[in-house]
């Protein structure tokens, strides 16, 4: 019984830890490139404009 509690918390940190590691990967990941004092830049593959 002990094992099985102590393998539940166990996978509740490495959800966790999945969890927090991919949230900030993601808003790493968006994309390169800065932004103008608006918050916008453009795209140079496809000559885009877009602000966050």
């Amino acid at each position: 019984m002990k094992f099985i509690i102590y393998m539940e918390v166990k996978m509740k940190k490495v959800i966790f830890v999945v969890f927090i590691t991919f949230s900030f990967i993601g808003g790493v990941l968006a994309h390169s490139g800065g932004t103008d004092s608006a918050g916008c830049h453009r795209n140079s593959k496809t000559g885009n404009y877009h602000c966050h």
